[in-house]
């Protein structure tokens, strides 16, 4: 598949794109394949939305549960899930939405490590003057 229509390749999606996609194509509920996993239904979405990652036991499960390999639930490279059907969507729109949502994900990233750091500087602070 060329760039222009690789809905799930590295430029288009992310990890929790492709295992969202993949689940949807399976016909499963996030419900269905938490429990399939032995996980947290909180964990798979955390998966999907990209805020944490499977460790290598459940990336292989989840490569077998799915039926795609793990390199493309990775990378987006491989057998994994076709691209939806575009005839009634304009690709170019779709690849400005997605550059657009992927910066401001970046941007909240940025937003959530910032906070990180300084509640942790208030909290050295609040020790320091009670203590």
């Amino acid at each position: 598949m060329d760039d222009e229509t690789d809905w799930y390749g590295p430029e288009a999606a992310t990890f929790g794109d492709r295992l969202a996609a993949a689940r949807e194509a399976a016909g499963m509920s996030s419900e269905d394949l938490a429990k399939r996993l032995g996980v947290k239904h909180s964990t798979l979405q955390g998966w999907e939305a990209d805020r944490n990652e499977p460790r290598a036991n459940r990336l292989q499960m989840l490569s077998g549960i799915l039926n795609v390999s793990i390199v493309w639930l990775l990378t987006g490279e491989g057998d994994g899930v076709d691209a939806p059907g575009s005839d009634h969507l304009e690709t170019s729109d779709m690849r400005a939405l997605l550059t657009d949502l992927r910066a401001v994900q970046a941007e909240m990233k940025t937003t959530a490590e910032r906070v990180g750091r300084l509640e942790k500087r208030l909290r050295q602070l609040v020790r320091e003057a009670s203590g």
